[in-house]
This record gives C-alpha cells, structure tokens and sequence, in this order.
C-alpha cells in the first residue's frame, strides 16, 4: 500500500503530466477530465492519511506539566481529565494545592491554589496525596497535613468540598477526619473507593501499615463495620504507603509504594482479592524505575477510560539529572493486563501516551 506521501508524489506527477499533455494536444484535454474525479479522490485520501498519521504521533510527553509535583490522583470530571497532585516540595513549604485539568491528555491548564492552609486552619504544613471523588454534584478533597508523629500531635487526614472540581476547596467539617494512629498506620495517603455496593470506603496509612475505614453518606465520618469495629488494617506483604484500590472483571485490585519515596527504588506493587477487605496476597512489582529514563517510579493513582478495557497509570518519578528527593514529576504511561488478569510491568516513556477525546 502507497504511503500517504508516495500517493501525494504520485498525484503531482500525474497534474504535472496531464497539464504538460493538455499544451501539446487538445485530445489529452478529454482524457484528462476522465481522470481529474480518481485524481481527487486519492487527493482526499492522502490528505485522510497524513491527518491520521499526524493524530496517532501526537504525545503527551513525560512529564505532563512543569513543575516539581508527585503523588498524583486522576480523575474524570465532566468530559475532562484532571490530575491533583502534591506540591513538592520541603514540608514547610507544602502549604497549598494545585491541579491540572485537560481535553485530550495532551494540553494541560493549571489551577493554582484550589485550597491550601487559608481554608483549611488546622493544616500548617505537609499537604499531601490528595483524592478526590464526586457525589451528587459535589467535589470532595481528601488530603493529609502536618505529618504528625504521635497522637498528641494535630493533624492527619482532612476533607475538603466544593460545587466545581477546580474549587475552590473548602473546610468540609472544620478538622481532621482521622486524627490519631490506628494499627500503626500514620494518618497519610488517603484513597477514596467506591464498591459496586455503592459504599465508600477510605484506604490509607504509611510506616508501614494500611487501614480501611467506611465513610458514612455525606463524608463527615466513619461508620462501623458489621463487627463493630472502626479501622481493619489490610497490609499486604512489602507494603509502604499510597495505596490504590479499583475493580477490573470481578477482581479487586490493591496497589501501593514500596522502599524510600527519597531514594531511586521507590516502586510499587500490587495484590488481588475477592473483596475491599481482602485478604492480599503481594503478587509482584509492576512500576520501577528505568535508569536510562528516571528514578524513584511510585505513589500512582489509575484511570479507566468509561466504557473501554484501556488503563493509564499516573505516577511521579525523578528525572536522572536530580540528586534532591522533592525533584519529583508527574507523569503518564498505558497500563496492561495480560490474559489472566495479572497487570503486566509497566514500560516508562519519556513519550507518555496519545492523544484522546472523552464524548459525553
């Protein structure tokens, strides 16, 4: 088959010719006008493949937008994709969150400061790992803040609402929702997910523990367990922080970081089970780093695309020019499964992924 530029070269040598043949004799003319319709046609045709070609080679590029950020949560949100990540940077410094919202995975816009510690009093430092879900029209912002040590601190996990997903954010019940340690899990690294029960439950915990905890309707607090208890820890082997939770074909799948967020090894892993509750079994890692691209690959959110089997993971990493542990970038690549549902090792790129549209 003619690639679209051989069939470009070719129309014009065929104009050329029949223009050439119409000076020297009027008979060429008529045979000429038999041929201009399939002339144009394949025209049309090159022109087709040339844009097709030039859709299919559009990337997004890693990282997707500039600036130091990590931990990144993804979302849709009224035909748009969003991403609200961390601000990385020291912990002093972590006082606000921004987002970025795009068509097509290709162009993003930033939304600076949809919430930060004006809004929220009691946070001071340490904003992290947002996650963030929508229900009957409203937004809601989990993050953590202050990195509290012990129970005596003030700090932990915090929600915020607003009517739009760019914010601004808001203060939901005016202080932590979960303020002390469970199971040895640091309040951290919240992950909201629905089950298709319809309940919502909040995964989260770092040193080394993961805890998950019902929300109640409204997101204002928890709810018990059938059991009567508050908090179920779920830490599966080799577990850190960061978890992700998502249902593909029946299965519930676990994910996490694993090693030092500072270091170069920083990952993460996965487990499945029948339930939110488990039991998990770590399987294997699947997101590392590749030292001829970057570094320290972890703390990752997922994205389904509705209605289709295609997967995105959306994760930070560190660029191999940067030595400082806050030198993290955002950034995209596609996510596969193989026949038997296992998630395959993930390739990172410094090309990310294509272009893509949502339709209502």
């Amino acid at each position: 088959m003619l690639s679209a530029k051989k069939l470009y070269l070719y129309i014009f040598a065929c104009l050329l010719k029949s223009r050439t043949e119409l000076i020297s004799n009027y008979s060429s003319f008529i045979a000429m006008k038999k041929t201009l319709p399939l002339l144009f046609a394949m025209l049309l045709l090159a022109t087709a493949l040339c844009a097709q070609k030039t859709s299919a080679t559009i990337k997004s590029g890693n990282p997707l937008f500039r600036g130091w950020y990590a931990d990144p949560e993804a979302a849709i949100f009224k035909n748009k994709f969003w991403i609200y990540p961390t601000y990385s940077a020291p912990y002093n410094q972590q006082v606000y969150f921004d987002a970025f919202s795009s068509p097509d995975l290709i162009n993003w816009q930033k939304h600076p400061h949809i919430t930060d510690t004006s809004k929220i009093k009691w946070a001071h430092r340490a904003m992290w790992a947002p996650a963030v879900v929508e229900k009957n029209g409203r937004y809601y912002f989990f993050f953590g803040a202050n990195d509290i040590q012990h129970d005596e601190e003030n700090g932990g996990i915090g929600v915020a609402v607003a009517d739009n997903p760019g914010g601004p954010f808001v203060d939901h019940i005016g202080k932590p929702l979960i303020s002390k340690f469970q199971n040895g899990a640091q309040p951290i690294d919240q992950f909201v997910f629905k089950d298709i029960t319809g309940q919502y439950y909040l995964l989260y915990g770092g040193w080394k523990h993961c805890n998950i905890v019902k929300l109640n309707d409204d997101f204002s607090g928890l709810v018990p367990f059938k059991d009567g208890t508050l908090f179920k820890e779920i830490t599966p082997n080799g577990y850190v922080e960061g978890p992700v939770m998502f249902i593909r074909k029946g299965k519930y799948y676990f994910m996490w970081s694993e090693g030092g967020w500072t270091g170069p090894d920083y990952s993460v892993a996965y487990a499945m089970g029948d339930s939110p509750l488990g039991p998990f079994k770590r399987i294997r890692k699947v997101l590392q780093q590749d030292t001829s691209i970057a570094t320290g690959a972890g703390h990752h959110s997922v994205l389904n695309i509705p209605g289709t089997d295609d997967w995105y993971i959306i994760y930070h990493r560190r660029p191999l020019t940067e030595r400082d542990g806050n030198s993290r970038e955002t950034c995209i690549d596609k996510m596969y499964f193989d026949a038997a549902g296992f998630i395959k090792p993930v390739i990172i790129t410094k090309t990310g992924v294509g272009k893509l549209t949502l339709h209502p």
